[in-house]
């Protein structure tokens, strides 16, 4: 398979459709599909024809040439990602597709104030993080390109794990995610991504079921003095229905240690049933987008200040909290 074109980050065209390149480095020219052929009318001497089946003939027929053309591009590597591997087309077309039915159909995901992400410009978004595994992150990616105004892209920061797996890690490239660092972060921000974040880390994934809902800590506030030095808003979300996916009532930390992971956990289904007992529970899941935080108005050696840091972290994290409760009191059921 062809090599893909790498295209600067910080190169315009990041933000629009890209058109397929030739690796000659020339923009390859888009043939037009062949137009319909016209439907005779009525009383022009032929039978009245019917054209139910016209409209749905030519949509399956757009599709297949869409899709032959998306295999080819990828078989001759005329496609583009980004310097962190990013390949917006193929997250578009094959990934965002995938996701999108675990979204709408199995966890019902419903989301609020996704308006109070911009419009354009950088964006920090700041969530709890729980579940055992990180469906979350995924569920909050589909949410902002799904139901933004503006169809924009989330551009997650993992764990170093992440990128330790195989598979796992070439896919969450090609996804936009990247290493969850202030170089990386700052440079995604400046360049007007959004960008989203889940403090907790692995303390908050693997946190016991006993202990859901409550927000572990968030650090030292290295998030907030990165959305300072880029001058972006922080965006707080809260993200209910994700705790019970996988309940988690213990940790066996002696296999973990073994495997190299940061808990092995134990749910009422796995490891006991087995590759079934990896199916999570069906839950209903809410995904609220707070009020923005603005930082553009401090100073720039406000990103050096502990006090300024300190604050600002509670103040998101308590936003998250109070969400949290909000929605907790609101939910009539796990499920439905």
């Amino acid at each position: 398979m062809a090599d893909a074109k790498v295209i600067p980050f910080d190169d315009d065209r990041s933000r629009t459709r890209r058109r397929p390149v030739r690796d000659d480095g020339r923009e390859a020219a888009v043939r037009a599909l062949p137009a319909q052929a016209a439907v005779p009318e009525a009383g022009e001497g032929q039978e009245p024809r019917p054209g139910a089946g016209a409209a749905p003939r030519a949509g399956w027929d757009r599709a297949l040439a869409g899709g032959l053309a998306f295999l080819r591009r990828r078989v001759t590597g005329e496609y583009e990602v980004d310097e962190f591997g990013y390949d917006e087309e193929l997250t578009d077309q094959v990934l965002m597709s995938l996701l999108r039915p675990v979204a709408e159909k199995y966890f019902r995901v419903e989301v609020k104030g996704v308006e109070n992400i911009p419009k354009d410009g950088g964006a920090l978004v700041v969530a709890n993080h729980s579940g055992t595994l990180p469906l979350d992150g995924l569920m909050m990616q589909v949410a902002v390109h799904d139901h933004h105004p503006a169809g924009r892209h989330l551009r997650l920061l993992a764990a170093d794990l992440v990128f330790m797996l195989p598979v796992i890690n070439e896919l969450a490239r090609k996804a936009g995610h990247t290493l969850a660092c202030a170089e990386d972060a700052e440079r995604l921000l400046r360049a007007g991504e959004i960008v989203g974040v889940m403090p907790e880390g692995f303390k908050g994934i693997g946190k016991p079921f006993a202990e859901r809902y409550k927000l572990q800590r968030f650090g030292r506030g290295g998030f907030v003095s990165t959305a300072l030095r880029a001058g972006v808003p922080i965006v707080p979300c809260s993200i209910v229905g994700a705790e019970e996916i996988y309940p988690m009532l213990g940790n066996a930390k002696t296999l973990a240690r073994l495997l190299g992971l940061p808990y092995f956990p134990l749910t009422p289904t796995f490891p006991w049933l087995g590759p079934l007992g990896a199916l999570p529970l069906p839950t209903k899941w809410t995904i609220q987008f707070g009020e923005p935080i603005p930082t553009d108005g401090y100073p720039l050696e406000a990103a050096e200040d502990p006090m300024l840091m300190f604050n600002l972290t509670d103040q998101v994290r308590e936003q998250i909290q109070h969400t949290l409760y909000k929605l907790l009191v609101q939910r009539r059921s796990v499920f439905f």
